[in-house]
C-alpha cells in the first residue's frame, strides 16, 4: 500500500512560508512512518492556504482550508484531522485530549 503524501499550499506573498514549514515539520515529526512525504508548494492564487493528503484511498482529501476554517489550523487539530483520516486507531497521546474541538 502506498503512504499518503501530504501537500501544504501557501501563499508566498502573503509570508506564510515559515508557517507552512512549522506545520509541515510538526507533521513529519508525528506521522513519520505513516507518510510518504510533505511538501510545500507556492500557491498561484493570493491568500491561499490548504492542506491536503494526496495519494490516499479516497484520492485528495482537503485537510484544511483557510477561508472554509476561518484562518489557520493549530498544530494540535491538524494533527487529529490527519490522524483521522490516515491512521483513525491510532493514539496522539495528550494531543487527544479535547478532541471534539475539530468536529
Amino acid at each position: 500500500m502506498t503512504k499518503p503524501k501530504i501537500c501544504i499550499t501557501y501563499c508566498p506573498k502573503c509570508g506564510w512560508l515559515l508557517r507552512a514549514a512549522w506545520l509541515a515539520q510538526e507533521l513529519l515529526t508525528t506521522f513519520s512512518e505513516n507518510l510518504s512525504a510533505v511538501s510545500l508548494e507556492p500557491a498561484e492564487e493570493s491568500g491561499r492556504f490548504m492542506i491536503s493528503i494526496q495519494e490516499h484511498t479516497d484520492g485528495e482529501i482537503i485537510v484544511w482550508e483557510r477561508k472554509r476554517d476561518h484562518g489557520f489550523p493549530e498544530a494540535k487539530v491538524l494533527k487529529q484531522r490527519v490522524r483521522d483520516i490516515i491512521d483513525p486507531q491510532r493514539s496522539l497521546g495528550h494531543s487527544d485530549h479535547g478532541k471534539n474541538q475539530t468536529e
